[in-house]
């Protein structure tokens, strides 16, 4: 590995968000890091989620391909060039980072904006709204909280790979294509991912699983998927019509 400089370093130091620093901290030991690694040895289903994270703190990662223990060609993460890299506001700031999150749970409460389900601060994560590597950060001194989301960790990782798999995310990179998405303002939006889809997300916890359950017991017994029983039941709450 080519020798990096004491500022590069410290700025590694600074990642103290443990699956950035994970990923960080095994190349600075062995010089790259492998998507079979990121899954086998740390747990790391999504290993781009996990590539993401070292990136939006401002240190570039190149991906290549190299072998994998199965004699098939997987992909690999080392350093990049330090030189040619978009640095986030946020990176290796991790006072500025809590201050934009305990503003948004100021206004918002301890809620993830995508399930919109009240939940332990301990398990919320800041996130751009729009994908630092469309819109970057605003050319002001100080980082707007509104230009963040609260998410929770399945939220994020959803969000993460619909976004990466997202043509706009590849190609032209249009902030006000990412702007219209539900993944930026799930309350309003024209698209998913540049797709014409709506969804809804729903979550039961504590005293409403029994309610899950017996929505779970009567689809079964409709022979019938949850989603599609949940779909029937709004459009027959809608239409005035009794529901089975």
């Amino acid at each position: 590995m080519k020798k990096l400089s004491k500022e590069f370093l410290e700025l590694c130091r600074s990642v103290t968000a443990k699956r950035a620093k994970t990923v960080i901290d095994h190349i600075l030991k062995h010089g790259q890091i492998t998507t079979e690694e990121l899954k086998v040895t740390y747990g790391y289903d999504h290993p781009p989620r996990a590539v993401r994270d070292v990136r939006e703190h401002g240190i570039p990662l190149e991906t290549f391909r190299v072998t994998g223990s199965n004699g098939r060609q997987i992909g690999a993460y080392r350093f990049g060039d330090i030189r040619k890299q978009r640095f986030s506001k946020l990176a290796g700031r991790t006072g500025l980072s809590k201050k934009i999150r305990e503003a948004l749970m100021d206004k918002y409460g301890c809620k993830c904006f995508i399930y919109l389900e009240e939940m332990d601060a301990r398990e919320l994560q800041i996130d751009h709204r729009v994908p630092y590597e469309v819109g970057g950060d605003e050319k002001t001194e100080e980082l707007d909280p509104e230009d963040f989301m609260l998410l929770s960790g399945s939220a994020n990782r959803a969000k993460s790979w619909s976004c990466e798999h997202c043509e706009n995310w590849a190609g032209k990179k249009d902030k006000k294509v990412c702007l219209s998405c539900y993944w930026a303002y799930p309350d309003n939006y024209a698209h998913i991912a540049m797709r014409q889809i709506r969804r809804i997300d729903l979550v039961w916890q504590g005293d409403e699983i029994a309610t899950y359950d017996k929505l779970k017991a009567q689809s079964t017994k409709l022979q019938k998927g949850i989603p599609a029983f949940v779909k029937q039941i709004i459009e027959a709450e809608l239409s005035g019509k009794k529901t089975p």
